[in-house]
């Protein structure tokens, strides 16, 4: 088939919301279940009768489960400009719409675009269909075995876009994502990434813990410094963080009215890459990652990290993927094992109204 003829399906998110498996979908329907699966993953443009089996089998229209892939590209709005062209882009269905995202780095590796853009051309090449892929904003360093988990369980894509808590809960305000993870609350004080949702969002939402971790100074090997306080008074070279992350508020409460380091990292990685690379001596960071880069660490506090999502989008089956992944106990269990990760809350859900 050309590329203007290609098929976009929902199939499977159908199939998942009903809570059947391939081989139910296939016996209701009177296909084979490699049908299903061929189908599922646009390996295979079903025929006439097919379709028709499928549709009323999940009880909707044909048009309900397949649309051509062009047209859905041509109805597509971009989440935010692309930088630059040729620009690689991923589509994702968000609140009612179609969205493009331009490929950026993320916490994920290389994951595979849905298609190109140039010079007012798109040239679809998709690896998921929109339906079938989750929209994260966080900055959890982590996010790859939860991508894995929601994989493995329900077939669905995540795509983790790396940002700060409050600018995650800017992009899910504006309807660019389904759920945004913040770590603005110490422990016992989850009252703290109430109030910041609360401050952005319209609406109820859930509240669903994703870990309690530790944040603190990851430090380059051999400055003795054995103490925050000994850091704070040093003549350390920091590197900073952007504003609107958690780790940028506790860096300045830290040092207080002296004026914020000059080189700015953009996420935890970064900040211990800084480190690492001898560009800087100390900064704020997760331990997970200052231990994976090989630094010296000093805890600060313990804090609660939350995702957030509207309550009007519980019965979206991605979002239904991303609780059953978080609360199962393969996830729990290889969460819990990462260095400065509390796993004992992972799973709770706090309605707010």
């Amino acid at each position: 088939m050309s590329s203007e003829q290609q098929l976009t399906n929902r199939v499977k998110t159908c199939r998942i919301a009903r809570g059947w498996s391939q081989d139910e979908l296939a016996a209701r329907a009177g296909i084979s279940r490699a049908g299903v699966s061929s189908i599922e993953t646009n390996r295979l443009a079903p025929s006439t009768s097919a379709a028709l089996a499928l549709a009323a089998a999940l009880d909707c229209r044909v048009e309900d489960l397949f649309q051509l892939a062009s047209a859905t590209a041509r109805e597509a709005a971009w989440a935010w400009q692309p930088p630059r062209e040729p620009c690689r882009y991923w589509r994702a269905s968000v609140a009612g719409r179609e969205l493009l995202y331009p490929v950026e780095a993320t916490n994920l590796g290389l994951l595979g675009h849905d298609g190109v853009y140039q010079q007012g051309q798109i040239r679809e090449q998709p690896t998921a269909a929109p339906s079938d892929t989750l929209v994260v904003a966080s900055c959890d360093p982590a996010i790859g075995l939860l991508a894995g988990e929601i994989s493995r369980r329900s077939g669905f894509r995540l795509l983790a876009l790396q940002r700060s808590s409050k600018e995650a809960l800017a992009l899910l305000a504006q309807g660019l994502v389904h759920a945004a993870g913040i770590h603005l609350a110490a422990v016992g004080h989850r009252e703290q990434n109430i109030a910041a949702a609360k401050e952005r969002l319209r609406g109820g939402f859930q509240l669903l813990r994703g870990a309690r971790w530790q944040e603190g100074l990851a430090l380059a090997p051999g400055l003795q410094l054995h103490s925050v306080g000994a850091a704070v008074q040093s003549r350390a070279r920091w590197v900073g963080r952007e504003v609107g992350s958690a780790a940028r508020e506790l860096l300045d409460e830290l040092l207080s009215d002296r004026r914020p380091p000059r080189r700015i990292a953009y996420g935890h990685r970064g900040v211990a890459e800084a480190v690492r690379c001898g560009w800087a001596d100390v900064g704020v960071c997760l331990r997970l990652v200052g231990e994976e880069a090989g630094l010296e660490f000093l805890s600060i506090r313990e804090e609660d990290y939350d995702f957030c999502y509207p309550a009007e989008s519980e019965g979206d089956p991605r979002i239904q993927a991303l609780v059953e992944a978080v609360r199962s106990a393969s996830y729990r269990g290889i969460l819990g094992d990462l260095p400065g990760y509390d796993a004992t809350g992972t799973g709770e859900l706090e309605r707010i109204v």
